[in-house]
């Protein structure tokens, strides 16, 4: 396994900030722009970021801890964004930091072991895994997002860049 938690840590306390310098502020035009129909703009991923803070990474990391096997991780709402109210990007991006802060301190204070790593649960679509898959999936996550966002916003200029999309593979490809 190559997850090590202060790599990962690393990474993960750094998606707040990357976020909030790339989007608050920005025009409506950048934060809503998305990759097509039934895509995410970059407003929706954070929003969905901060849904994941408060009910996925960490919350699951008790769970498995707590339960083993024995009992599945609670189903995670990958839309529960969509429900919540309209509110600021910096808003939501306070709120994204302030939570991450809260789950990292949280998961430095359960000090994890490798035999930690290695513990079972179950994920109620995907069965057996392994707490560090977990916790690694957090961090791909998380890249998988920014990614997300990147493509969002440079295919906002699709048509604009002309001919050279020849060498912006970004704005060629379609959504992942």
């Amino acid at each position: 396994m190559h997850y090590d938690s202060t790599e990962a840590t690393a990474l993960l306390q750094r998606t707040p900030a990357q976020l909030d310098a790339w989007l608050r502020g920005l025009p409506d035009a950048w934060l809503r722009c998305d990759e097509g129909p039934g895509t995410w703009s970059p407003y929706v991923v954070v929003g969905h970021l901060v849904a994941g803070e408060r009910t996925d990474w960490l919350p699951r990391v008790r769970h498995l801890l707590q339960h083993g096997e024995s009992v599945p991780f609670p189903p995670f709402d990958r839309e529960a964004q969509f429900a919540r109210p309209a509110v600021p990007i910096g808003t939501l991006l306070d709120e994204f930091t302030a939570l991450r802060g809260q789950s990292l301190a949280g998961l430095a204070a359960l000090q994890l072991s490798p035999a930690d790593l290695a513990r079972r649960g179950r994920h109620p679509a995907l069965g057996p895994v392994t707490l560090g898959q977990h916790l690694a999936t957090w961090v791909a996550h998380d890249l998988t997002h920014t990614a997300q966002i990147a493509r969002a916003m440079a295919r906002r200029y699709r048509d604009d860049v002309g001919p050279w999309s020849a060498y912006l593979r970004i704005v060629r490809e379609g959504p992942a």
